[in-house]
């Protein structure tokens, strides 16, 4: 059992990716694996044990769970998570041939290929290199509890207690533009996701 799948199961979270070979076979490609929703880091890590127990690292050279970096705001506190792209679905590099289906068809938590019958169908070089550049985006997303028109009370900084309404929301940054009443004129102000809460 190699290293990395140890240290996974130990903390009990799967890094993104895990590569079961150094060398990667040429003729491998990427195809879609569903899974159980929420049970995507258990199975590629018994897809890991399954791959050096069955002596596949030749034909199953890597699995890729699909993750970007997220912000929320919970109790006024940002908290950064990794959250999957794709609930439900792995990545895996392989050859497939009748073995390899088998070991991967027949993992815990796996429900089947994604393709046309029973055949997998493989992902494109340009839908897999998109995927990855996501992945290595430094930029969270922020989630997004506001929308426009939503009535807010800003809890922090220079407008603390101040009521306002939600003008614009600007999920890229995790920042809001909210108006709010200074001598009796509605004036734009912008916040953080943090400093606001809904009233």
């Amino acid at each position: 059992m190699s290293e990395d799948i140890l240290e996974t199961t130990e903390r009990k979270q799967a890094p993104a990716t895990i590569k079961f070979t150094s060398t990667p076979n040429a003729d491998a490609f990427w195809y879609v694996v569903h899974t159980y929703s929420g049970h995507e880091q258990k199975v590629a890590i018994t897809l890991g044990e399954r791959v050096h127990l069955m002596d596949l690292a030749d034909r199953i050279n890597e699995v890729l769970i699909p993750t970007q970096k997220k912000i929320i705001i919970s109790g006024g506190k940002k908290k950064e998570i990794k959250e999957r792209m794709f609930p439900g679905y792995i990545l895996v590099k392989a050859v497939v041939d009748d073995n390899v289906w088998h070991a991967i068809r027949s993992t815990p938590g796996v429900t089947g290929f994604v393709g046309i019958g029973n055949k997998p169908t493989p992902l494109s070089k340009k839908e897999v290199d998109s995927i990855i550049k996501f992945m290595k985006l430094d930029k969270p997303t922020f989630e997004a509890k506001f929308k426009e028109g939503d009535g807010v009370k800003v809890t922090d900084g220079a407008f603390k207690d101040f009521l306002g309404r939600v003008n614009k929301v600007m999920t890229d940054q995790g920042r809001l533009e909210v108006l709010v009443s200074i001598f009796d004129r509605e004036t734009p102000v912008e916040v953080d996701f943090a400093q606001v809460e809904p009233v």
